[in-house]
């Protein structure tokens, strides 16, 4: 590509990120709810991840851009080295939901086998959360934090659902809700019923699971291997590409692209676990506890 088609391009580049802003400046964004440092410290560390990636990404396109001269080569390798969590982390996504459910039937069971013993909600949970599993403990750890600064039980259930954010979990919290407002028998039997119910999703997530780890595994290889005949082609075997090079080659090659990435895309959604939607809202408890209700009556027949 020439001087000339490459500036133009970068104009470009320039000009749409422009408006871009502009339109973002013009409609705003959501604001973020401000919450206390005490509850923003795993916050930090997902931010410098994500600046990782960022800086990974315009590191690889940048390179990419001196060696091929390409923009859209380069624009496309840094998205791909920037987002490669988002196209290929379905498999630690998933491992992570496993974790977390299994962490939830564990702790369900600690807390039903500590209940057993005439002892109420308050003193329970900062006694099952000591040696709670790690994928719950930092939420199990500000749940306790909330109840030593004398926040009013089914506030704090209601909070650590949200920190959670699990469908499974906001069927246990409903439970310990009903019961902090209600103080009726019979939590025990339903905490029993909620452990089995989720050993038993976490027994079928474990089997999708193995079955999707050799179609992932493949999908992978396919993309390592399109990556490697690209570079061997680029930088060895010029005349090969030299068509891509023009202005025309490059719209092709960005179509190419396109259509590739749509089908990353589309392999990405085929691999993400479908859960249903949470029922638990933080912002309205009344709701929250209407359709609390609502699920447990189903539980308990």
């Amino acid at each position: 590509m020439s001087d000339q088609a490459l500036l133009a391009l970068l104009s470009g580049a320039v000009v749409g990120g422009g408006v871009l802003l502009l339109i973002i400046a013009i409609r705003g964004t959501v604001p973020k709810d401000e919450t206390p440092s005490l509850f923003k410290r795993s916050g930090s560390a997902d931010g410098r991840k994500q600046l990782t990636r960022f800086a990974a990404g315009v590191g690889v396109g940048l390179l990419v851009l001196v060696v091929t001269r390409w923009l859209v080569l380069a624009v496309a390798l840094g998205l791909l080295a920037g987002l490669a969590d988002r196209f290929f982390g379905g498999a630690g996504e998933e491992r992570r939901a496993i974790d977390r459910l299994e962490a939830l039937a564990t702790w369900t069971e600690a807390l039903r086998d500590t209940i057993a013993g005439a002892v109420g909600l308050e003193q329970a949970i900062p006694a099952t959360a000591v040696n709670a599993a790690p994928a719950i403990k930092p939420s199990l750890n500000l749940l306790v934090d909330r109840l030593r600064i004398r926040e009013p039980l089914p506030s704090a259930l209601m909070r650590f659902a949200d920190d959670l954010n699990d469908p499974s979990a906001d069927l246990i919290v409903a439970a310990l809700v009903l019961n902090a407002r209600l103080r009726g028998p019979g939590l025990r039997e339903v905490l029993s019923a909620l452990a089995d119910s989720a050993r038993e999703e976490l027994d079928v997530r474990r089997k999708v699971a193995a079955e999707r780890r050799s179609t992932r595994r493949s999908v992978q290889v396919v993309v390592a291997i399109t990556l490697l005949v690209a570079a061997v082609l680029v930088l060895f075997n010029g005349a090969y590409v030299e068509p891509y090079t023009s202005f025309i080659g490059q719209f092709v090659l960005f179509i190419v692209i396109a259509l590739y990435a749509v089908g990353l895309v589309w392999l990405r959604k085929l691999a993400k676990i479908e859960v249903p939607e949470r029922f638990l809202i933080g912002g309205n408890d009344k709701r929250a506890t209407r359709a609390g209700d609502d699920r447990m009556e189903v539980v308990n027949r």
